[in-house]
């Protein structure tokens, strides 16, 4: 019949343009949004997992009974179970515990095996959804692992995909391309194509506040990841597939700032966008605030809003999380410093010696310091008294020696909007958080700061 596709897979891509009516009103830039969410399997994953799937066969990794194996969120097991049911193959799909029960419902309604692993363990831990797909791979005769986080066919389905897609639908008048930083292979692959294109083009990723990458791109430091809630974006290790030297810029944003951001897509917009939508598009105003260009910018919104109603849509799982605009019971970091003494924030700065260090923690009485950058005064990491008490028993250096080579990534980051809960867990890897604003340096907390704001509440 005149206008049929042939198969479901032959629908993947040709999602809408939408420009944001009432939520980027404020800014001097025009924000328009890709609808991802609006693919088949409900994700831009399906061009992804249609890519790799192509290209595992084509190269003789997969064959006829075949097994699909893949550590994912949710959205790549979508697209991969798609085109495994039009294709004949079997899937064994590996998640993180913290994913909605939305998604894990809709993979086994595929047909496929879900394996669910814990969320707070490295990614190096037997019981990681990284280690535990590998295992499965292993053990399963036939099967291919599909490996998004390592394959180079995950940022080229963006490549010779989405982006000339993108390119041929505004014919070329974007100037600024924002999306979440994953398994990067989004803003790897649009972002390739785009300076190819057009080499003033900028590309701003988003990250969520407990993923690893904003710190790394910032100061080149690997600091302790540590759990969140939303889903899709941020990692706690750096992907093959991840292009850093592509981005321009680096957004970052809380939780709560994701969700209700996604909460007024849906009900301002009519977007009906999940969680890492609500992140690019909160990260693209923050973008705009911050340059005030007018200019272009496209935001990519990769999946949508039923993955997500038990959790964000859901008022009783925003309260109990802290996420709606009403006082969390334990507060905020940002009422944390309020509540310490105010005194100027101490720290050291690379270059200064061990002897000058040493006195400034005994004058102080703190065990770590932040250590900022000579110039500029951006946060170039910490430095402990375990650190030193090292190097003076192995005698490698005199007093004078410069701190640089002790300086470590032993810390976290959040924001002053950071739930109080989230900070317990953070201690277990941590030896310090330091919050910042933006690239500024507010605030530095311990155990035992942690300790006394809450003693203090008690009372």
């Amino acid at each position: 019949m005149t206008g049929a596709k042939n198969n479901i897979l032959e629908a993947v891509g040709g999602t809408p343009i939408v420009k944001l009516q009432k939520l980027a009103r404020h800014v001097a830039a025009d924000i328009y949004v890709k609808c991802e969410y609006l693919n088949p399997g409900g994700s831009m994953k399906d061009r992804v997992a249609r890519n790799i799937v192509t290209d595992a066969e084509r190269r003789g990794l997969l064959g006829p009974g075949g097994t699909i194996v893949e550590a994912t969120s949710g959205n790549t097991g979508m697209g991969l179970a798609l085109v495994a049911a039009l294709r004949g193959y079997a899937c064994v799909f590996v998640m993180p515990d913290k994913m909605s029960p939305e998604k894990v419902a809709g993979l086994r309604a595929f047909g496929a095996r879900v394996v669910i692993c814990p969320t707070a363990v490295e990614p190096e831990d037997p019981r990681s959804y990284y280690q535990t797909a590998k295992r499965i791979v292993a053990e399963t005769p036939g099967a291919f692992y599909a490996n998004q986080y390592h394959n180079p066919a995950n940022p080229d389905a963006h490549y010779t995909s989405t982006a000339p897609e993108i390119w041929e639908q505004t014919n070329g008048e974007v100037d600024v391309f924002v999306a979440g930083m994953g398994t990067g292979g989004t803003i790897s692959g649009c972002g390739r194509y785009f300076k190819e294109k057009k080499p003033d083009f900028r590309l701003v990723g988003v990250d969520p506040v407990g993923s690893l990458y904003y710190e790394y791109v910032k100061t080149g430091r690997m600091t302790r990841p540590f759990s969140y809630y939303v889903e899709g974006i941020g990692e706690d290790f750096l992907p093959t597939t991840m292009n850093l030297q592509l981005v321009d810029e680096i957004m970052r944003v809380d939780d709560k700032e994701c969700f209700l951001m996604t909460r007024e897509l849906v009900r301002q917009e009519g977007l009906f966008v999940g969680g890492s939508s609500g992140a690019a598009v909160a990260g693209a105003i923050k973008y705009a605030e911050a340059t005030r260009r007018k200019e272009n910018i496209l935001v990519l919104l990769p999946d949508g809003a039923q993955k997500y109603l038990s959790k964000i849509f859901d008022d009783k799982w925003m309260r109990e999380n802290g996420f709606l605009d009403e006082p969390d019971p334990l507060g905020t970091v940002g009422e944390l410093l309020r509540r310490k003494k105010q005194r100027p924030l101490i720290s050291a700065k690379k270059g200064e010696s061990v002897r000058d260090v040493i006195a400034a923690m005994r004058d102080t009485g703190f065990s770590q310091l932040p250590v900022l950058e000579a110039s500029g005064g951006r946060l170039a990491g910490i430095v402990a008294e375990s650190d030193l008490l090292d190097f003076l028993v192995k005698g490698e250096g005199g007093l004078e020696a410069s701190i640089d080579a002790l300086v470590e990534s032993d810390y976290a980051t959040v924001s002053p909007a950071t739930r109080i809960a989230l900070l317990r867990n953070i201690f277990n890897d941590a030896k310090m958080v330091v919050v910042e604003s933006g690239d500024e340096i507010v605030g530095v907390i311990t155990k035992i700061d942690l300790i006394e704001y809450l003693a203090e509440r008690r009372t």
